[in-house]
């Protein structure tokens, strides 16, 4: 997702548009296509694993999605203790159903896009119950904690820039999470988990016109959004 930086003297302040480009939520390209790929074939041997031994990889399963859907929870709740209630769930939940689930049904399923699922849907049984004002869409600042290794001398890592970016970083997410739940939803799961179109539309049960539609839609709100308290924060 990218948003055109608006023009600006060389000493002002930057805008929400310039900061966007700092804030890449995905990689793009033929290195993000190679890491689907790569995932994608561990995913599948995972996959087949479990449908040999449940019991015995379901283990791997955890260690390999535990922080992944801890994040994802994280950016849907915008609350720690929420997010570890809502990962921990996800993968009791998982374990049951995988459980039930004859071996061809595990082998030939797409293991990621449904963890993701699982996760989303109890993320919204859970906020069916409370309502958040913000979501993160980064979790741990361990961007901030490599920033403090960086040279003392630089910029961009002095204590006034990097609250800066932290701060237009919670602005972001405070405008994410006053989006419509069917524009949230897959805007995350896109632009920020890095899910290719048909995962999100499988994970969100609907046609792929309609996915890539909504995550369209929810691209020019955000923008709009940002455009807006843009001009709100120089009234």
């Amino acid at each position: 997702m990218t948003i055109t930086p608006c023009s600006r003297t060389p000493n002002a302040p930057k805008s929400y548009a310039t900061r966007s480009r700092e804030l890449r939520l995905v990689i793009s390209g033929a290195q993000q296509r190679a890491m689907q790929n790569a995932e994608a074939s561990a995913d599948a041997a995972l996959a087949a694993s479990l449908a040999e031994d449940l019991d015995g990889n379901f283990e791997s399963v955890v260690r390999r999605f535990q922080d992944r859907l801890f994040t994802f929870s994280l950016r849907l709740t915008a609350s720690r203790e929420d997010a570890e209630e809502v990962a921990q769930d996800a993968f009791v939940r998982a374990y049951r159903a995988l459980k039930t689930y004859p071996a061809e049904r595990v082998r030939a399923m797409a293991l990621r896009a449904w963890l993701y699922q699982v996760t989303l849907n109890v993320a919204r049984n859970r906020l069916r119950k409370k309502r958040h004002p913000t979501v993160s869409l980064d979790g741990d600042d361990a961007g901030g904690a490599r920033a403090a290794r960086q040279a003392h001398d630089d910029p961009s890592v002095r204590p006034d820039a990097r609250f800066e970016v932290k701060r237009e970083r919670a602005d972001i997410a405070t405008l994410v999470a006053q989006l419509p739940d069917r524009y949230r939803s897959p805007l995350i799961l896109r632009y920020v988990e890095g899910l290719k179109l048909e995962e999100v539309a499988a994970i969100l049960k609907q046609p792929l016109g309609t996915t890539k539609s909504n995550v369209h839609r929810a691209i020019n709100a955000l923008r709009e959004a940002m455009t807006e308290s843009r001009r709100a924060g120089v009234r």
